[in-house]
């Protein structure tokens, strides 16, 4: 899915599928097949991570390093929402965090990112073989 920016001075999503995300800040596109943390100041940085049940706190203490006033939390494939355990060091900086699935999290950073606001996309990027899901 082709997703437009409604400001190109901010780190912008420019497309979503199964398995990567396009990004774009500055004139520069790329295109990333695995999960990544991205934020509306140019912040960009590996999130190893490949399923959500392979998440631990260490990985949303992490997002704290970015001072956002918002986290926007891309869970994959599907809406799965982390044990609070895991949201505390947010929590305890008074960090905003909301949950959806990665579609929804790259449509929602991009209109936060167009206000102006401060915000990072801690995006959870799957493949049909890191999703643990099957078909039948």
């Amino acid at each position: 899915m082709k997703l437009q920016p409604d400001r190109l001075d901010v780190q912008s999503i420019l497309g979503y599928g199964p398995g990567w995300v396009g990004l774009g800040y500055k004139g520069v596109a790329e295109k990333i097949e695995h999960s990544v943390v991205i934020g509306s100041s140019g912040e960009k940085f590996d999130w190893h991570c490949p399923r959500f049940e392979q998440l631990t706190a260490e990985h949303f203490t992490r997002l704290t390093e970015t001072q956002p006033e918002l986290v926007i939390f891309g869970s994959g494939t599907r809406l799965r929402f982390p044990p609070p355990a895991f949201l505390r060091a947010l929590m305890e900086k008074r960090i905003g965090i909301e949950t959806m699935d990665t579609l929804a999290a790259c449509r929602t950073y991009n209109i936060l990112a167009g206000e102006g606001r401060r915000v990072i996309a801690a995006l959870l990027i799957e493949t049909e073989s890191t999703s643990g899901e099957t078909s039948d």
